[in-house]
C-alpha cells in the first residue's frame, strides 16, 4: 500500500464517518463513540464523557489527515515524513475545532441530568381530570418552565374535583398518588401548633 493510498483511504472513511454523523443528526437520531473512560459506549456527551476522542473529533481527524496526506503526497515533490507530519498535525487541528465546536459553542449550555430534579414526591399540580373514588385521573405540573400531565389517584381512595391543587405524595409504575394541597398545609399547621405548645 503506498501512501497515496493510505491516506485517501482514511480521508473516505473520515468524510464517511462524517456523513454519517451529518445524517444521524439531521434526523434526529443520537449515537455517541467515546473511548476512554470506561471503553466504547452509546450515552450522553456531558461530564465525566467529555472525551475528545469521540466520533466526531475521530472522523474529523480522518478526513483532514488523509485530505492534506493525499494532496501532499499527489501534487508535491515532499518527502514522505514531512508530508506524514504536516497531515498529522492538519488531522490534529481538525479534530480540536470540533471538539472545540461540539463542547464549547453546540453544548455550551448542556448540563449533567440529575435524577433528584426528576423525583416526582413534592411535585404540586392541579386537578385537570377529576378523580372519581378508587378511580385514576390526571394533573398538570409545570416542570422546568414547561407543562407535564400525570396520571393520578387520590392517596386515600377519595374523589378529587377538577382544579383542586394536590401535592405528589407517593410516584409508583407512572401514577402519581396524591393529596389534596389544602389537607397537607392544614396536617403541618396543626403539626408547627402542637410543637409550639408542647
Amino acid at each position: 500500500m503506498t501512501w497515496e493510498s493510505l491516506y485517501l483511504c482514511c480521508f473516505l472513511i473520515g468524510f464517511f464517518l462524517s456523513l454519517v454523523s451529518f445524517v444521524a443528526g439531521a434526523g434526529h437520531g443520537h449515537f455517541h463513540l467515546h473511548l476512554g473512560q470506561g471503553g466504547a459506549h452509546g450515552g450522553g456527551v456531558r461530564g465525566s464523557q467529555n472525551s475528545i476522542l469521540n466520533l466526531g473529533t475521530i472522523s474529523a481527524f480522518l478526513a483532514w489527515f488523509g485530505g492534506t496526506g493525499y494532496l501532499l503526497s499527489r501534487y508535491s515533490s515532499m518527502w514522505a515524513v514531512i508530508a506524514l507530519i504536516i497531515a498529522l498535525g492538519s488531522g490534529l487541528v481538525g479534530a480540536a475545532f470540533v471538539f472545540w465546536f461540539l463542547f464549547k459553542v453546540l453544548l455550551k449550555h448542556e448540563k449533567d441530568l440529575d435524577p433528584a430534579d426528576y423525583d416526582m414526591i413534592g411535585v404540586l399540580g392541579r386537578v385537570s381530570s377529576s378523580v372519581r373514588a378508587g378511580g385514576t385521573g390526571e394533573m398538570i405540573f409545570q416542570r422546568d418552565g414547561a407543562r407535564n400531565v400525570s396520571a393520578v389517584r387520590s392517596e386515600n381512595g377519595q374523589a378529587i374535583a377538577k382544579g383542586v391543587e394536590v401535592v405528589v405524595t407517593r410516584y409508583d409504575r407512572g401514577i402519581a398518588y396524591v393529596r389534596p394541597w389544602d389537607e397537607v398545609s392544614e396536617t403541618r399547621s396543626s403539626d408547627v401548633s402542637n410543637v409550639k405548645e408542647n
